[in-house]
This record gives C-alpha cells, structure tokens and sequence, in this order.
C-alpha cells in the first residue's frame, strides 16, 4: 500500500507540455492523469471506455456533436464511450483525466497530438 500524497499544484509545476497527459497516480486499472491544455485539441472517440475530465484551473469546453458542455474549477463531466468529442480551451486549463490505463489521448483519430504518458 502507498501511503504518498500526491500534490497536484506540485504535479503541475513540473510541465509545461499541452495536451500531453502525466500520470500522476493509480488506482486498480485506472490512470489519474494531470494535463495542461489551450486551444483546440482533435475530434475523436475511445470507443471502449469513458472519459472522465475535471477542471481545476480555467474553463474547459467539451464539443459534442449535439451540443457543448462547459466546465469550470471543480466541476467534472464523463464523456460516455463511443461519443465523439473535441476539448477545446480558450485559455490556459489545468484538469485531471480518470481512465484506463493504455487509453490513447486521441483515441481513433490518433495524429501529431497522440501523447506517449510519462510518469511525473
């Protein structure tokens, strides 16, 4: 059992990267991601799993075929798998990703964004 404290203002000080999530934790076959966005990310799917975002800095705005969802600090919003969406963040974003572990950032549409997950 780990008994660290993970720091996630500390986390985020260690990268300036966008769009590129960290792992930061584990828990059971679930990844907790720290990431850092600004601007339009790609329109994809994970077509296994959900997604789960939440905000801890800035305002995000997940684009959905049928319609957008905005979230602020300390809301969260699951993207059901299968749904196509495309995170946008006008300005500078802090959230936190909670999925699978393997899940590609991208999903199916893959591309010059796909993140290889580094440990921080």
């Amino acid at each position: 059992m780990s008994t660290d404290v993970v720091d996630l203002a500390e986390k985020f000080e260690l990268f300036s990267d966008l769009w590129s999530p960290k792992l930061v934790a584990r828990l059971n076959d679930y990844e907790v991601k720290l990431v850092k966005v600004q601007g339009e990310f790609v329109w994809h799917t994970h077509d296994d799993t959900d997604e789960l975002f939440l905000v801890i800095e800035g305002t995000l705005t997940i684009q959905l075929r049928d319609g957008d969802v905005t979230l602020g600090p300390g809301q969260l919003f699951v993207v059901p798998r299968g749904v196509e969406h495309c995170p946008r963040a006008d300005g500078h974003v802090k959230a936190l990703l909670l999925e699978p572990a393997g899940v590609v950032n991208t999903g199916n549409a893959g591309g010059d964004l796909t993140a290889v997950v580094e440990a921080i």
